[in-house]
């Protein structure tokens, strides 16, 4: 029963991810009015999914971490019980904020499923390794962007290199940045679902990552519409130029991140690098960036509150 409850919970958390995720590197293809929703999601899921297949030779430094070794005791982090608890926490706050249509962080859903699980299976939460491995990257990595966001748009513009209006050539670097965005999506979130997955018995790496990639891109593909329209028409007004400049932002990011096995947020850096790049425009949605702000506030503690409960339900019954 927990067996199956597990590989349940860690399929649902890839499909969240991936409805909630997946658009994010593609966001400003459909934002700049460069393709249809359609043509950006499709995209954005195809590029994921090359991502998500490729972490399995350069990403596998994030999967034991993500099983909440150094965080919890040990015994609880094998725990099958305490794994499970994780995967709904997470899975639960991320399917809540996109039906809000909230671009929040499946990482920070996660990373909150741990303390929050830790909390209530051992009451032994180790905040301090937790910060190292989590907080810090995840907290520095929006405001990176944004500056990036910024330093881009204003040094493409000082060159003369930011049209705006599409041009073939435009079109296509636009296309390929937010490929490479959706890619390093791919990346750096799938072993973070993979190492969930895991913990069901028998169940061997190869056929982890490839059920957490075909499970993202059906996410992707079946529920992207609201996160969709926040993220392309909501937080910033931009031209084919200005969105080309946030999805390279978000692109070098992303991939260099992934590279050094850090955990960060896909969602923090492309909404970091947007609003970067609406602040040097001055064309930020002010409403819509607070709110998304005050939704990341709350997705830590949503999903160590909803881990804490899965927990001590699965271990009653």
């Amino acid at each position: 029963m927990i067996v199956t409850l597990l590989f349940l919970a860690a399929c649902f958390v890839a499909f969240t991810n991936g409805a909630n995720a997946n658009f994010k590197g593609v966001a400003s293809l459909y934002g700049s009015s460069t393709t249809t929703l359609r043509t950006a999601a499709l995209w954005g899921t195809a590029t994921t999914f090359v991502g998500s297949i490729v972490a399995l030779f350069l990403a596998e430094g994030m999967l034991s971490s993500f099983r909440g070794r150094g965080v919890v005791p040990d015994e609880l982090a094998a725990s099958q019980s305490f794994v499970c608890a994780v995967a709904i926490g997470g899975a639960l706050t991320s399917f809540l904020a996109t039906r809000l249509g909230f671009p929040v962080s499946t990482t920070h859903a996660l990373v909150g499923a741990l303390a929050g699980a830790g909390l209530a299976g051992s009451g032994e939460v180790r905040f301090e390794a937790l910060g190292k491995q989590f907080f810090y990257p995840l907290f520095f990595s929006p405001i990176v962007a944004a500056v990036a966001g910024a330093a881009v748009y204003l040094l493409l513009g000082a060159v003369r290199l930011m049209p705006d209006h599409r041009t073939p050539l435009l079109d296509a670097l636009h296309f390929l940045s937010t490929g490479a965005a959706s890619f390093a999506r791919g990346l750096n979130d799938t072993p973070k679902m993979v190492a969930l997955i895991l913990a069901v018995p028998g169940l061997g790496v190869h056929w982890g990552f490839l059920i957490v990639a075909v499970t993202i891109a059906l996410g992707g593909l079946l529920d992207i519409k609201r996160v969709a329209e926040t993220l392309g028409k909501k937080v910033t007004g931009m031209n084919p130029g200005q969105g080309f400049a946030a999805s390279l932002v978000t692109a070098g990011l992303v991939t260099t991140a992934s590279l050094h096995s850090l955990p960060v947020s896909t969602t923090h850096v492309s909404v970091g690098s947007l609003f970067g790049m609406g602040v040097a425009s001055r064309r930020v949605h002010w409403r819509k960036v607070v709110e998304i702000l005050l939704a990341w506030i709350s997705t830590v503690p949503c999903g160590a509150l909803l881990a804490a409960l899965a927990y001590t339900l699965i271990t009653r019954f």
